[in-house]
């Protein structure tokens, strides 16, 4: 039996790293959003849509994870795509908190930062994995 493995094991460890690492993201960022709603006179009408965008990015973060483990360790570009799409949302997400949130802190550009960058090397490894069980 000489079946060849296509999965990305870089992926696979990535993906489990990003996870742990997003319920830190989640975490900070909501606890600095409360920081911020005390700390700084924080409009009300402005709180709530970066509440929002917080709580969608984390809603998209389940199945974009999910697809991604699944597509990979089955070999299946669809699910895979489907996470590469998601993870395109997570990014439009994260752009917006760290640009356009009513208070960014320097936390908050570290914190976004590495999420963009975990975000860009999965997006890599998806785009290769898919490559390689298409071909």
């Amino acid at each position: 039996n000489n079946s060849s493995q296509l999965s990305s094991l870089p992926l696979q460890i990535l993906l489990y790293v990003n996870g742990i690492y997003y319920i830190f993201y989640f975490l900070a960022t909501l606890a600095m959003i409360i920081y911020k709603s005390q700390v700084f006179s924080y409009p009300d009408d402005l709180l709530a849509p970066d509440l929002v965008v917080l709580f969608l990015m984390a809603i998209l973060e389940v199945p974009q994870l999910y697809l991604g483990f699944k597509g990979n360790l089955t070999e299946a570009e669809v699910p895979l795509g489907l996470s590469l799409g998601l993870t395109v949302g997570s990014v439009v997400l994260c752009v917006y908190l760290l640009l356009w949130q009513t208070y960014v802190l320097w936390a908050d550009v570290l914190l976004n930062a590495v999420l963009l960058l975990a975000y860009g090397l999965e997006s890599g490894l998806k785009v290769m994995a898919i490559t390689a069980f298409v071909s």
